[in-house]
């Protein structure tokens, strides 16, 4: 049974929080990460709570500085909180953001049980996002960062980095 807090955002806000970007790949939104778990205008103070991607995310630290700053340039004061349960799950990405992670050259999070396949070398279901093969190996548990694995593709020989899939 997974248990998901309730996404709680004021409308008003999502095009300024659209405007702030995951620091570690840049064509995400934190809205398309969804990470933001609530955005409310509360006393004339914007609060934001974020959930991270995983514990200890370095990241989380320059997004609660960004989302600050955006709303700082429309002359609003925000506060930032962390909400760490329940835990951030891929499954929380957009489809937008997916189809973003691909274009940026980064292969979207296959399902839970389609990724352990992938990551134990198993199946060859990791799609390269050069040339759509899926004659890809699994080359390091860790790519860039920790949340992505490093892949080949045996087609065209492009590495890429893997979305590791999170529950």
């Amino acid at each position: 049974m997974t248990i998901e807090l309730e996404q709680h955002i004021d409308p008003t806000l999502i095009p300024i929080l659209e405007k702030v970007h995951d620091p570690e790949i840049p064509v995400l939104s934190i809205m398309d990460m969804g990470v933001v778990r609530f955005a409310e205008v509360v006393n004339d103070i914007v609060l934001v709570k974020i959930t991270p991607t995983y514990s200890g995310c370095p990241a989380m630290d320059v997004m609660g500085e960004d989302i600050i700053s955006a709303f700082a340039k429309q002359n609003m004061k925000a506060e930032v909180s962390l909400v760490l349960s329940p835990a951030w799950t891929t499954d929380w990405i957009t489809e937008r953001g997916r189809k973003a992670l691909e274009k940026y050259g980064i292969a979207a999070p296959l399902g839970e049980d389609l990724d352990k396949e992938a990551l134990l070398g198993n199946k060859k279901i990791v799609k390269c996002t050069q040339c759509g093969s899926t004659n890809t190996k699994l080359v390091s548990q860790f790519g860039s960062t920790a949340c992505k694995a490093l892949f080949q593709c045996e087609d065209c020989l492009e590495p890429f980095d893997y979305f590791k899939c999170l529950k």
